[in-house]
């Protein structure tokens, strides 16, 4: 594998501290701020709406660009929009601050796997993209409970500013690490890329994010009272807890890069229904700690398994121009984040218990699975037309043609 992942790699640490640090401060933020907890809940959403807004917006508006260039710009964006969270003065400030922030998320992890996957051999591509992924994944185990740590020691606006020096040390690793050659400008331009957007199967595999990602955050945006009032576990010990779900999302993640090199449908397919397996058992697993514990993990691990096979299929169904494509992806990735969370949440407030919205994700799981099969189906009509075409072109009629003819 290519040092350049490296660079990769750093730029993904850095993004997922930021995304997901948030949540450990916003007590800090709130009394800093004088704000409701709830209200500085808001900081959360307007990170995820720059994402979702800035991932289709950015590759689009950088497509006469080289992808190294872009991937430079996309993380001198995320350095000034972390440096304006540090010295924001108040909410409205941060809010747009963190907007900023997220802008660049989608794009950098969008170009970032077009580049990656151009610089391996085909047989290595999904290997390429999760070794990309691991820098989001370790994050969840070592940057984000550093930088809590930070935040609450010195002050939440120290976080900002240690996160936005990974931002730097992120962009020296581009200029060194990725060569001119190797990120060339997308020959599609935009209209290319906005073609792509057109395809049905680049739907179907967005819409397969949407589903399977929703599953996970169904489940996961509410792990902790699951822990702490059906498993028992102290206040204290989720921390330590959640650290095992970024273990497994990092085991998951490179398990299933290497995987979907060797079967990429057969990966996506064995990683919803390992998903819809963890996500029903839930209500038994949460009845002692032990197997609360194990399952947090196995939840990780089932979900990322897909990550690496999902980024790779939309942008094999938008060969001509991935970028955008990819990028939409990470925007998808945040939609599931929002409706899983969203979803969960109406499960447990129509009082069908504390685990409940793992059920109501194993729900998503399954809806995930019938998407990918619909995708699956849309291929295999697809490869069966396209050799009708080359049997007709060849001279060969089809038998098919040669009944309607008759």
């Amino acid at each position: 594998m290519p040092l350049a992942l490296l660079a990769l790699a750093v730029g993904a640490f850095g993004i997922g501290t930021t995304e997901f640090v948030m949540m450990g401060l916003l007590p800090d933020v709130a009394d800093d701020l004088d704000i409701s907890i709830p209200t500085a809940g808001h900081l959360v959403s307007a990170y995820a709406l720059g994402v979702v807004v800035g991932a289709p917006l950015l590759a689009a508006a950088t497509t006469r660009m080289s992808r190294r260039s872009v991937l430079i710009a996309l993380m001198a964006l995320f350095v000034l929009g972390n440096a304006l969270s540090a010295v924001a003065p108040g909410e409205t400030s941060l809010l747009a601050a963190r907007f900023v922030s997220g802008l660049p998320h989608g794009a950098f992890f969008g170009v970032g796997a077009v580049v990656a996957t151009g610089m391996v051999a085909p047989e290595r591509k999904a290997r390429s993209v999760s070794l990309m992924f691991l820098g989001l994944t370790v994050a969840n185990i070592v940057g984000v409970p550093a930088a809590t740590a930070m935040g609450q020691q010195l002050g939440w606006r120290a976080t900002f500013l240690g996160v936005s020096a990974i931002g730097v040390a992120a962009i020296a690793a581009l200029v060194v690490l990725i060569p001119r050659e190797n990120a060339p400008a997308p020959a599609a331009g935009l209209r290319g890329e906005l073609a792509a957007l057109r395809s049905l199967p680049v739907w179907l595999a967005l819409g397969t994010t949407v589903a399977g990602f929703g599953a996970l955050f169904a489940a996961y945006s509410y792990i902790t009272p699951m822990l702490t009032d059906a498993a028992g576990f102290a206040d204290t010990s989720v921390t330590l807890l959640l650290a095992l779900f970024g273990v497994g999302a990092t085991a998951g993640n490179l398990l299933g890069g290497r995987l979907a090199d060797h079967s990429l449908r057969g990966t996506l397919f064995g990683g919803l229904a390992a998903l819809v397996l963890v996500l029903a058992l839930f209500p038994v697993l949460m009845r002692t700690p032990v197997t609360a514990a194990a399952s947090v993990a196995l939840l990780g691990m089932a979900a990322f398994v897909t990550g690496s096979p999902l980024q790779l299929m939309v942008m094999e169904k938008a060969t001509a121009a991935p970028s955008l494509a990819s990028s939409a992806n990470q925007a998808a990735f945040n939609l599931a984040n929002a409706g899983g969370a969203w979803i969960g949440g109406l499960a447990l407030a129509a009082g069908f218990g504390v685990t409940s919205p793992a059920l109501a994700g194993a729900g998503l799981a399954v809806l995930g699975l019938g998407v990918a099969g619909a995708a699956w189906g849309v291929d295999r009509r697809g490869g069966a037309a396209a050799v009708g075409r080359e049997r007709v072109v060849a001279g060969h009629v089809p038998e098919e043609v040669e009944r309607v003819r008759g």
